[in-house]
């Protein structure tokens, strides 16, 4: 799966490494050189990202399962309890 950023969003990354060069390697690097570093760590390292976040999600969403049949749960069979509380009230 090739990881892809939005036009923007792969702009403001390349001007991101632009500076981070420039402020802590104390060099400049292009704007063509940012963007193919841009497209390595995106092929390198964005699958392990991508799927660290993907385990994470479903983590999640397992525990939401989990969780699902105490939120809809309704009590079966409670036709003769309501009839009967119902008979004392009056």
């Amino acid at each position: 799966m090739t990881i892809e950023l939005p036009k923007e969003a792969q702009q403001q990354a390349v001007a991101s490494i632009e500076r981070y060069f420039l402020e802590n390697m104390d060099e400049r690097i292009g704007n063509i050189a940012a963007g193919a570093l841009l497209n390595f760590f995106l092929q390198e390292i964005g699958p392990a990202v991508y799927n660290q976040a993907v385990t994470k999600v479903q983590d999640r969403l397992q525990q939401r399962i989990m969780e699902l049949d105490i939120e809809v749960h309704e009590d079966e069979f409670t036709y003769w309890r309501k009839a009967e509380r119902g008979r004392k009230d009056k």
